[in-house]
């Protein structure tokens, strides 16, 4: 339960700051990050561009706050699927976190939008449903934040 308290205070500090590049001015308090010590795999379901970018800085402001991260992985659904290609300014945006971050495509929005999974940015790992990856992730013991 306190887990999930401190995975919704993260959440809602990116809504509420919005900005992207809010979140990066931000510092978890140290309790939280005590508590967040305790699993070292995070997952989080997006199907927007702006919390895209909000799971990838959510990264960085967990490792600049001291949580360690064995596994992080943004599990991505709709219409932002379509912007995840090369050439895409996502794709510049992702290049900080490439090596950091897995991110996996929805195979059944890739279908829905016609995008072949070598259009997709490299790194970009297809998987059959995100419903089904987030309770794989779930499954294995990732915390997990879905929105």
């Amino acid at each position: 339960m306190k887990r999930a308290f401190h995975t919704l205070i993260i959440f809602i500090a990116i809504v509420i700051f919005g900005s992207v590049d809010a979140i990066a001015q931000v510092r978890l308090d140290a309790e939280t990050v005590n508590d967040l010590k305790s699993i070292k795999q995070f997952a989080i379901g997006v199907s927007d561009e702006r919390h895209f970018k909000g799971a990838l800085n959510m990264y960085d402001l967990l490792v600049e706050s001291g949580v360690e991260i064995v596994d992080y992985e943004v599990v991505v659904k709709g219409k932002v699927v379509a912007e995840l290609v090369k050439g895409s300014k996502l794709e510049t945006f992702f290049q900080k976190y490439k090596s950091k971050v897995r991110v996996s495509i929805c195979s059944v929005a890739m279908e829905k939008l016609n995008v072949s999974a070598d259009q997709l940015i490299d790194g970009l790992v297809p998987v059959p449903t995100w419903s089904v990856r987030i309770l794989q992730l779930q499954a294995k013991g990732y915390n997990t934040l879905t929105y």
